[in-house]
């Protein structure tokens, strides 16, 4: 074999290419880079044209960018729920990296470090370092793609393929695959060409793939290489040419990936991380508002979207996390979050092409979003916990449904719901004279906070208030509070509906009467804290009537109260769901729950505004296990808990679905705990929750298999159980 033998510690990056080559190769480099500029312009100005996004994104940057380069470079995200697709994506990413940095350091090198000052990196023990890890880590990368490609093709797992699979999947992870493969191959050629120089050992991949081409007897040129040779001239099947065309089809390749990236798929890569460090920590539970001004528009066209919610957009990668978690898809509703935000992006990029405009929402299939798609959404949050990439689907979910809204384009049903909280301030109709009636069959009177002082402002809400089921559980929680001795009150028929679930269905201005109503109301009572029996209050008083400038409605004939300020906008006033307040009784010994044995096998769900919305997951299990129940656990449970479908409206909504949301739910505790057969109860901490699932357990067969339950009643049996003890042992 006649090579010519390299024996310095070290590489030839452009070995055998020649000047010709060198020149035509730089050529190429400079119109891939201003392609890639160019297509990188066109997307950082089209956000510019996007409406301004009504939460700072961008305070405090640098620990925005260094908190994000965690989440990425940990692939966090990733793992949740799915080992195997957070080590897959975990190998490519930390591959790429690596194979980035060494080329950035060639580069420099090369026209920078090298020229200018005549300091060489790449050679001695740097190269001999480093080359290891390249080689480690593009192993690695290879190993990722590898994966990638036998999900999507043998597996053909179900979360990537739908409407928006394209030919640009199949070209982006292909191409992937041939950088990987190929950098190896035009290494391993390197290697074999140069006399496999004993340092290059630890290029063990190139260096084991040049082993195998002198196993097969590759033959090389029987020329000497010089510096000037060029394989062009050698057409002949030998090393030297197959090493020729490696460089040039790795080359190819490479700057055509480079170029194809802000146009494509691949942008992710550059506008996911831009969506970590931009999002915000409340999203979600938090909406925007709506401004004052009556002309204000919420979708009429792609332009009223926030330059972040079109930087969503571009950031979805189709993964389809958020479309396997979502309750109303895998209810058969006509929602797939992803698709939603595709088919946004879809939209846009065709007016942008010059493409003809359509409705951006509406019944029927002539605009880009169909009414029916909105009203399946039960606002969950489970699609924006599952997004890698931080995707706030709600932002955009809700501006539609306010357009919904705006134009009529609701739900009978939803109507109904609206014109009782308008005329009644709650959405049974009833009327407010009879908000405290549920109190009337204890033994004891509860207290007005309207006209006296107390630590706890109970805010019951609308269903413990009118509701024949959840009217129980508004009776055990106030036995509750008796028994801790705590100075508690309510607000009777000055109370109203929270607003929570019409605001989601898109009603803005109803729910800013309310919040009104209620800080006003509020504002005339004296309380330590506000403690809320439903989640939905919970959420909405703590992280929204702060975020509302009342001030901006303060001349507007329509809003019935006369506050200008913002209402707890420093958080002087504790919001509690009971939960946490009962719990924290617990802890200080108001409430002792010490010698109580119930002996329950339950399961308990986890309310969507309660856990996903406020990560509160462990009050309501300390309650559920005091009371000596012994919990078994749903498979999803805490943060992957399962929508009861109640949520965004879907109370007051008839769907044609199988099953229901709530049906599968109390399957999959009967089912899929460890001890389904002998769970008993179905904990729910909610009274939507208990509302949707008495329905299901009607509804699904369920009846005698098992009863619904709110932690409340469980504790108040428990405190009756004690008391009995008591008394059994006091007699004997």
């Amino acid at each position: 074999m006649n090579v010519i033998a390299q024996s310095e510690v070290g590489r030839e990056t452009y070995l055998g290419i020649g000047s010709v080559g060198y020149a035509l190769f730089y050529l190429l480099v400079v119109i891939t880079l201003a392609v890639f500029a160019y297509g990188l312009y066109q997307r950082f100005s089209r956000y510019t044209q996007g409406d301004d996004d009504p939460f700072d994104r961008l305070d405090d940057l640098p620990n925005r960018i260094v908190s994000s380069a965690k989440i990425v470079l940990s692939n966090e995200k990733q793992f949740n729920r799915d080992l195997y697709g957070g080590l897959m994506h975990s190998f490519i990413l930390w591959g790429f990296l690596t194979l980035l940095i060494a080329t950035t350091i060639i580069a420099v090198e090369q026209y920078g470090t090298n020229m200018l000052f005549g300091i060489v990196f790449w050679e001695g023990d740097f190269y001999l370092g480093y080359q290891f890890m390249v080689d480690a880590m593009g192993l690695l990368f290879v190993v990722g793609i590898g994966m990638a490609l036998y999900r999507r093709y043998w597996v053909q797992n179900h979360r990537l393929w739908g409407r928006h699979t394209s030919n640009e999947d199949d070209i982006f992870i292909w191409t992937l695959f041939g950088l990987g493969v190929g950098g190896f191959l035009l290494e391993g050629f390197r290697i074999y060409i140069t006399g496999m120089p004993d340092h290059e050992v630890v290029s063990f991949v190139g260096y084991g793939l040049a082993m195998l081409f002198g196993a097969i007897g590759v033959p090389t040129s029987e020329a000497a290489m010089s510096a000037e040779y060029s394989a062009v001239a050698n057409l002949g099947f030998n090393a030297e040419t197959l090493h020729w065309l490696s460089w040039w089809s790795h080359s190819l390749l490479a700057l055509f990936f480079i170029a194809w990236i802000p146009y494509a798929k691949p942008f992710h890569m550059i506008s996911s991380f831009a969506n970590v460090v931009t999002r915000d920590e409340k999203a979600g539970k938090r909406l925007p508002n709506v401004p004052a001004d009556l002309d204000a528009t919420n979708a009429e066209s792609i332009d009223d979207f926030t330059w972040k919610e079109i930087l969503d957009q571009d950031a979805c990668t189709k993964c389809g996390r958020c479309s396997s978690v979502c309750p109303a898809k895998a209810s058969d509703r006509p929602l797939d979050p992803r698709n939603v935000i595709l088919d946004l992006k879809k939209y846009r990029e065709q007016l942008d092409a010059g493409g003809e405009e359509k409705p951006m929402i509406a019944d029927g299939g002539t605009s880009v979003i169909n009414t029916e798609t909105m009203e399946s959404c039960m606002a969950c949050m489970a699609c924006m916990d599952a997004c890698p990439v931080e995707i706030e689907h709600l932002q955009s979910f809700t501006r539609l449904q306010r357009q919904m809204t705006d134009q009529g384009d609701i739900a009978p049903s939803m109507q109904d719901v609206f014109q009782n909280v308008m005329q009644n301030g709650n959405t049974f109709g009833d009327s407010p004279r009879n908000r405290g009636d549920w109190a009337d069959e204890l033994e004891f009177d509860v207290p007005d906070a309207r006209e006296e002082e107390v630590d706890y402002l109970w805010y019951v809400g609308d269903f413990p208030s009118y509701d024949e089921r959840n009217k129980q559980v508004a009776r055990s929680l106030a036995t509750i509070l008796k028994e801790a001795d705590v100075s508690f009150g309510i607000l009777f028929d000055d109370e109203k509906y929270d607003g929570n679930d019409i605001r989601r269905v898109g009603e803005e201005f109803l729910y800013v009467e309310l919040a009104g109503h209620h800080v006003e109301t509020w504002e005339d009572c004296e309380f330590d804290k506000i403690v809320c029996t439903d989640p939905h209050s919970y959420n909405t008083f703590k992280n929204e009537y702060p975020e509302v400038d009342f001030e901006e409605f303060a001349d507007d004939p329509m809003m019935p109260f006369d506050y200008e300020e913002f209402w707890n906008e420093d958080g002087e006033i504790e919001v509690y769901h009971w939960t946490q307040a009962v719990e924290e009784l617990v802890e200080t010994g108001a409430l002792d729950l010490s010698g109580t044995e119930l002996d329950y096998t339950v399961t308990y769900h986890d309310p969507c505004h309660l856990g996903r919305y406020n990560d509160e997951y462990e009050a309501p299990r300390e309650l559920i296990t005091a009371t000596g129940c012994e919990l078994d656990e749903m498979p999803r449970n805490r943060d992957n808990s399962f929508c009861c479908g109640g949520g965004g409206g879907g109370l007051w909504m008839d769907f044609e679905e199988e099953p229901k949301p709530s049906e599968e739910r109390i399957r999959e505790a009967l089912e899929d705990t460890d001890n389904g057969p002998d769970v008993e109860k179905f904990v729910v901490a909610c009274p939507m929750c208990m509302t949707m699932y008495e329905d299901g357990r009607k509804t699904g067969g369920y009846e005698d298999e098992i009863e619904i339950v709110d932690i409340a009643e469980l504790v108040v049996e428990a405190i009756g159980a004690e008391e009995e003890a008591k008394i059994e042992a006091t007699a004997d």
